[in-house]
């Protein structure tokens, strides 16, 4: 009787502990404030442990279709491939966009540039502008940098500012948001893209153009008012048979206070604060 009731103690405590521990993986761009939220929320709920960590988008998906992730982080919806898998799993799953952000493009800090049109930032990242000369700058090669073919940013960037075209064979891909704020630092020909809650003093980021008079500076308030044209939703995803337990925190996240630490973090709150 006592070995049956310590057994069984055993497991509500488990189940318990695994109530409380999570896992999240994925989006570059979104794991800032996903730990920056995390340790908050762990702050109010102590017992509960949420571990964050990057590699993507696609990496995100990927861990949550092998059930080795609880929440997926995402710059970008699910692929038709990916739901294809889901499916053959007999996984059902939920969609929440918990912020928005501002895709800005940034050069190295020493560069005169100050604007592009979308189209000189199609050319520019698919090979046919090699010289900022060709857009008003200094005779200087261009460098250009871009992330991986894993990453959510990747496949916004290509679909909204290349409209589809393939990315130059040359460009430098990096494995993580991180990387490229450093190279483009370091390299005075150099272009990229980031999130806008990654901006800092190291780079310049450059006002954009979709109709090549307007030129918008990517920063919090035209963000917000969605005058900037590059704006992307951000996502958590999970599997239907964890709602229960990746629910507390998803709310938390899209509380008040949650939407609160996202606008501080440099991302544009879902509901508006």
């Amino acid at each position: 009787m006592k070995k049956e009731f310590i057994l069984l103690f055993a497991s509500l405590l488990l189940s318990v502990t695994s109530l409380h521990a999570q896992k999240i993986k994925g989006s570059d761009t979104v794991l800032p404030v996903s730990q920056l939220e995390a340790e908050s929320y762990m702050n109010k709920k102590p017992g509960s442990k949420i571990t964050v960590t990057g590699g993507g988008s696609g990496v995100g998906f990927s861990s949550l279709i092998d059930g080795t992730c609880d929440i997926a982080m995402a710059s970008r919806p699910i692929k038709f491939g990916e739901k294809i898998k889901l499916k053959a799993k007999k996984q059902n799953i939920t969609e929440v966009t918990v912020a928005y952000d501002a895709l800005a493009v940034i050069i190295n800090s020493s560069n005169p540039a100050s604007k592009l049109t979308r189209e000189q930032l199609e050319s520019i990242f698919t090979g046919k502008i090699t010289n900022w000369k060709q857009v008003g700058g200094k005779d200087l090669k261009i460098v250009v940098y871009s992330r991986e073919t894993s990453s959510g940013t990747y496949e916004f960037f290509k679909e909204h500012v290349l409209k589809n075209k393939n990315y130059m064979k040359s460009v430098l891909s990096m494995p993580a948001t991180g990387a490229i704020m450093q190279s483009v630092s370091q390299t005075k020909g150099a272009i990229g893209y980031v999130g806008l809650a990654y901006v800092s003093k190291r780079v310049k980021a450059v006002a954009v153009s979709y109709d090549g008079k307007n030129y918008v500076a990517p920063n919090m308030a035209n963000a917000a008012k969605k005058t900037y044209p590059v704006i992307r939703p951000l996502f958590y995803y999970y599997n239907n048979k964890d709602k229960n337990k990746v629910s507390p925190f998803i709310q938390y996240v899209l509380s008040p206070e949650g939407q609160n630490l996202i606008k501080k973090s440099g991302y544009i709150p879902v509901r508006l604060m």
